[in-house]
This record gives C-alpha cells, structure tokens and sequence, in this order.
C-alpha cells in the first residue's frame, strides 16, 4: 500500500487544502486519481493487487463474478483495468438527463450476472450506491466493490467487501459543520459530478 500512496503523491493524484466533495461534504484531502491514470503503468500496478485479490477469492470459491462496472467519470479508467487484469469485459453507468446512473451505449447486463462496481475513490458509498440501482434494475447483482482509493471515515460502510488499493481515511464533514469553512477559508471542487 505504501507504494499506491507514493504513487498518488509523485503523481499530483492526492491534493491537501479545502474541498467540496461530490458527495457535498467537505474534506481537507482530495484525491484525483485521473492523474494517476495518465501514466498507464502506475495505474496497472495500482490496481493489480486488488485484482489479485479479487481473482484469490473467487479461486477460493468465496467470491464469483461476470462483469466490471464503473460508474462514470472516475471509475471508468479503473474499471478498464480490473477488466484487463481479470479478463472481464468492462463497461459503466452514466448520468442521464435527469441525473440518474444509468447504463447507456447500448451496455446491457444479462439477468444473475455478478458485477463489481470498480470507483476511483469512495468516501460516502453514493456513487456506487447509485451505480448499484442501475445494475440491479437490469437485472445483475452487485457482489463487490473495488477502488483506488478507500477514504472513508471510521463508521461509514458500504453494502459489498470493499477491495482498495490503498485504505486512506480521510477526515470529511457537512458543509455545516467544516472548520475550514469555520475559519473562512474558501473552498475548491476538483470534481466532475454535477452539485444540485
């Protein structure tokens, strides 16, 4: 894990000051793994020991799996990869017009195939979540979750095992209750999603 941190650090992928999340919450460390995923061999060996341990457990018959998923923007490079690696095709959900995951492109998931949703970052879970709601209504069923970068806070959880290259938690708070924004210092939002 230490080398995926030096590798986000080296790479401009973790930034520390005042940030608005996608999720609307506010954090003093923001991670923008797209400038990992420029340089394709830290990406490759970024993921590969998540998708390693992917592989180890469904050889170990605890964990089976069809499909890649990754909701868009930021989980489409890391879905890519964990594809490769595993030899899954790899596709991803989008916003539609009215903002909602959904699968586009003419991406289609069989009814009872198996799908981990591959993030670049989770903090909240909600992109996944939403990722997840789109699956599910095409029929497949979320078995896992993979990321570069876990950063959630002690006591947030998510539905699926969690597979991170790299576990950082990072602190985050309610825009209400930020004591950056407590001692008046503005705020950036490196994001894509848009904020309602």
């Amino acid at each position: 894990m230490q080398r995926i941190v030096e590798s986000l650090r080296d790479s401009g992928a973790m930034l520390e000051g005042h940030f608005l999340l996608s999720s609307g919450r506010h954090s003093d460390r923001y991670f923008q793994c797209a400038r990992l995923f420029q340089h394709p061999a830290l990406a490759h060996e970024a993921m590969a020991e998540v998708a390693g341990r992917l592989r180890a457990e469904r050889e170990a018959g605890r964990l089976d799996f069809d499909l890649v998923v990754g909701p868009a923007m930021g989980g489409i490079l890391p879905a890519f990869v964990v594809g490769e690696a595993l030899g899954l095709p790899a596709i991803f959900t989008e916003r539609d017009e009215e903002q909602r995951m959904s699968l586009r492109r003419g991406f289609e998931i069989r009814p009872g195939q198996k799908i981990i949703i591959v993030e670049d970052v989770v903090t909240t879970g909600k992109s996944s979540g939403e990722s997840a709601r789109a699956v599910e209504a095409a029929g497949g069923e979320v078995v896992a979750l993979a990321c570069v970068v876990d950063r959630r806070a002690a006591g947030v959880e998510v539905e699926w095992p969690i597979f991170a290259a790299a576990a950082i938690p990072a602190e985050n708070w309610e825009a209400t209750a930020c004591p950056l924004c407590a001692k008046g210092l503005p705020f950036v939002k490196p994001g894509s999603r848009m904020m309602a």
